[in-house]
């Protein structure tokens, strides 16, 4: 315990760099046990890179083609913006299948092959996580069409929700939104391809109006998932070569969009995931969790997990984080990863994961 607050529970965000489904499920069960309420497949194969790999699923739409010029490559997918090819009208694009749904399935036969063994504990739940319809419409759309293009991909990322759950046990299934590409709007910043404008929120909206209206793009997918799966969110600053696009000034973003998140649902929201850099353990980081509103039934994971300081490092987190927690109504937290850890050295995934043990057993 750390200055009234209680530390229970490991949470993964999902990319794990291992080489396929059932040797992460295997891993995360061995390592974590019963501290891991839901457990991911690690993000394998073409799922490395988050939702890049989205594009491809983009381009197969019918109506919608690649800007003409060469290919924009990052990591072997190619970043070219997509527009309208004249052959189908915005409003009428089907956006085929994403690719999420068949893996989610896949290895979710490994995942109850593994518990069924004994390697999973037996309460854990199978993790699914899915961008934020945001994300890939951003990366890959041309900024005139986002507008048009967002319901069709909506449409398509609710048909794989539908898809893996008509497969899966809704006792055995959690569903994580990951908002990343939410705070690139809020915070304004350049990608490469000039600053961020919110054509999703009035246009002069300050960043507390830009970060309202991006949580509610999210709502009507997060409203889709069917009764008795879990929820959760995952709040994002980026994660490209183990860094932010931007280091948050303090975690007042985070608690508006996770605010409103939770505010804007009927259904139950099971989990919020926040970000910690390594760098802040300082009040000023903290304070606005004070008007954090996640209700009753709604954990909170705080990022504070990082393996160049150990157990020292998240207890000082932790420990700034209690006060603002208190004046929240918050008196336990569970512990993660800033964000995945997917793309940093396999070596590193196994000792990553004992070090969530340790330092829960140290500070609970």
């Amino acid at each position: 315990m750390t200055q009234n607050l209680s530390i229970r529970g490991a949470h993964l965000v999902g990319s794990i760099n291992q080489p396929t489904a059932a040797a992460t499920l295997a891993l995360l069960g061995e390592r974590l046990g019963a501290h891991a309420a839901r457990i991911p497949d690690g993000e394998v194969g073409e799922r490395f890179h988050w939702m890049l790999f989205q594009g491809s699923r983009l381009e197969a739409t019918p109506g919608l083609a690649r800007v003409e010029m060469d290919p924009i490559m990052h990591e072997g997918f190619d970043l070219r913006p997509l527009v309208l090819d004249g052959t189908v009208d915005a409003q009428a694009l089907v956006v085929p299948q994403l690719g999420y749904a068949s893996a989610a399935v896949e290895s979710y036969a490994e995942f109850a092959r593994l518990r069924a063994e004994g390697v999973i504990a037996e309460e854990t739940r199978f993790q699914v996580s899915l961008p934020s319809p945001l994300a890939p419409v951003t990366s890959f759309v041309a900024q005139p069409l986002r507008a048009a293009v967002l319901p069709a991909y909506e449409a398509a990322l609710i048909r794989e929700i539908e898809a893996m759950a008509a497969q899966i046990p809704a006792q055995d299934l959690a569903i994580q939104i990951d908002l990343a590409t939410e705070f690139g709007y809020i915070e304004g910043i350049n990608m490469g391809g000039g600053v961020m404008e919110a054509w999703f929120a009035p246009e002069g909206s300050d960043p507390v109006r830009i970060a309202e209206a991006a949580a509610a793009l999210a709502l009507p997918l997060a409203a889709a998932v069917p009764a008795g799966v879990e929820l959760g969110f995952h709040l994002c600053y980026g994660d490209v070569g183990e860094k932010h696009f931007v280091e948050p000034g303090d975690s007042a973003h985070l608690v508006t969009v996770a605010n409103a998140l939770v505010a804007g649902l009927e259904r139950p929201v099971h989990w919020v995931h926040l970000p910690v850099p390594m760098e802040r353990d300082d009040a000023a980081y903290f304070a606005p969790l004070a008007r954090l509103a996640l209700g009753e039934g709604t954990q909170l994971f705080l990022g504070a997990v990082h393996h160049e300081d150990g157990v020292e490092g998240a207890r000082r987190r932790l420990e700034a984080a209690a006060e603002p927690l208190a004046a929240a109504g918050v008196t336990e937290v569970g512990l993660g990863t800033e964000c995945g850890f997917g793309r940093g050295p396999e070596e590193r995934t196994a000792p990553l994961l004992d070090l969530h043990v340790r330092i829960i057993d140290a500070l609970a």
